[in-house]
């Protein structure tokens, strides 16, 4: 929310290119990359939430591409690590993901613009960074989204519930779940014929 109030307040000027790493610190087993929907529609739809939340722009074109490097058993779901988006507000957003990060959970965003930059950067244990003849050491990053999102996930609840108690709308609507699956199906159709892919022709 911080960063994105900088990005909405004009902190950083026009949004220029909006980054999202995600990479989750082991791949999950084969049998749920079986009926997950693949990796646009299990793991890369929070980045595209994460997208449209922090830019405040909907995105009008996905060109998603990548490779299978984490296991070959799960090449055929399509595991994918790059993912480029033009936004309606003419800037371009990129999102890095991998099913696998050896040295933990790796959740960052950046946003730069034309009067500077904010970052969201890993939460750990600990911010104790020993120095000593050997290097430099800081913890690695919390272990994965329960530890990482907890306070966030109380937060939403809190939400829904006040919508509820005081029958007032939800900070989020339908759209707002509709929005990623597009662009979900929109970097699957990419991935799969080579080329940028129009959330217009998805909607078609």
């Amino acid at each position: 929310k911080a960063a994105r109030k900088a990005v909405e307040g004009g902190q950083i000027g026009d949004l220029n290119i909006l980054k999202v790493c995600s990479r989750d610190p082991g791949a999950p087993p084969v049998s749920y990359i079986k009926v997950s929907g693949g990796i646009f529609l299990d793991m890369t739809i929070h980045d595209f939430d994460m997208v449209r939340f922090m830019s405040g722009s909907e995105v009008e074109e996905v060109f998603a591409y990548g490779a299978v490097l984490v296991d070959p058993a799960i090449g055929e779901a399509g595991d994918i690590d790059v993912i480029s988006m033009k936004l309606a507000n003419g800037a371009i957003a990129v999102i890095d993901n991998c099913r696998r990060a050896s040295y933990g959970y790796d959740q960052r965003v950046e946003a730069f613009g034309s009067l500077g930059q904010v970052a969201i950067s890993n939460d750990s244990e600990s911010t104790a960074v020993v120095s000593d003849a050997n290097g430099v050491h800081g913890e690695v990053p919390l272990n994965f989204f329960l530890e990482r999102y907890m306070d966030a996930y109380g937060k939403e609840v809190a939400a829904f519930i006040d919508a509820i108690v005081n029958d007032k709308e939800t900070p989020l609507n339908v759209y707002d779940g509709l929005k990623p699956v597009l662009m979900g199906l929109a970097a699957k159709k990419s991935s799969e014929e080579h080329r940028p892919v129009k959330i217009s022709e998805i909607m078609e």
